[in-house]
């Protein structure tokens, strides 16, 4: 049976990723909807159990970044893989357009208010990436940011990237995994999905007019999210391009990357020394004869 190993969609370190070459749709050999669901299923089991151990731990924390074209379907990626998390060690952080405050700082102060803390699950559901992704695509959104000096575009990406892969150096350094997820949807796909939305009720407030007319420029979101995907995969917070035209496949294989990851740390619940099961065998003691009290 074929198996998405976390290798087949990770994104190169040395800058050779080219998105004309990456997977939309599942491979030849990929399982059915059916197995892909199953797999799944069994996949949010280990991840829950993951996740007490993480937590438990209080060692790392893990960061989780999704970005996707429209329609690519990270909402119910992100619910489907993250179902059998105790939500008390998981939180999740949409960011959409900036608020006047968000504004008023760098473009990595949103986001590092939302970090994950030690033993807990960060799911960032768009992030700093918009910096290098929406707003290179429409350089007209940089008025709103008041820059003092700012260079030209080019060199301005040049060195958000490198804000960027410092970031997420310092992160890592500091105990924070950082695993990140291109949910690569084909055009025709997302003209379905949109379809989709307009024509069945309870999918019409999905639905924006924008979504239409953010598809002339495919291109050259293209070529964004190719050269931030090489200028920022690296081996401590790697880029996987996952196939995201089969919902089914696509949350199987996020959900496999994640678990691999987590249990590539190695991790186990804390185990007490002989000072604190003495501690313990004195408590039991205690409940114990509190019970033959009664």
């Amino acid at each position: 049976m074929f198996e998405a190993i976390p290798g087949n969609y990770l994104v190169p370190f040395d800058g050779s990723f080219r998105h004309k070459k990456s997977l939309t749709a599942p491979p030849n050999d990929a399982p059915g909807k059916k197995k892909n669901k199953e797999r799944l299923a069994e996949l949010v089991e280990e991840l829950d159990e993951l996740q007490r151990i993480l937590y438990a731990n209080n060692q790392y924390a893990l960061l989780l970044v999704f970005q996707a074209m429209d329609a690519a379907g990270k909402d119910s990626t992100i619910r489907a893989v993250m179902s059998g998390v105790n939500p008390a060690g998981c939180q999740v952080y949409s960011f959409k357009q900036p608020t006047p405050e968000e504004l008023d700082h760098d473009f990595l102060w949103r986001t590092t208010k939302c970090l994950p803390e030690r033993g807990r699950i960060g799911i960032f559901n768009r992030s700093y990436y918009e910096e290098v992704l929406v707003v290179r695509v429409h350089p007209e959104f940089l008025r709103a940011q008041r820059l003092p000096s700012q260079p030209k575009l080019d060199q301005l990406w040049q060195e958000r990237f490198e804000s960027i892969r410092d970031y997420e150096k310092h992160l890592a350094k500091n105990g924070t995994v950082i695993i990140k997820f291109w949910l690569n949807v084909s055009l025709e796909e997302q003209r379905q999905r949109f379809l989709d939305r307009i024509e069945e009720p309870e999918k019409n407030w999905k639905f924006a007019p924008a979504d239409v007319t953010e598809r002339r420029y495919w291109d050259e979101y293209m070529k964004a999210f190719e050269d931030a995907l090489n200028a920022t995969s690296r081996s401590w917070a790697p880029w996987y391009a996952i196939p995201a035209d089969s919902k089914a496949y696509m949350r199987f294989c996020v959900a496999e990357i994640i678990v691999d990851s987590l249990k590539k740390l190695g991790l186990s619940y804390p185990k007490i020394g002989p000072e604190e099961k003495a501690k313990f065998k004195a408590m039991r003691k205690i409940l114990e004869e509190e019970n033959q009290a009664k």
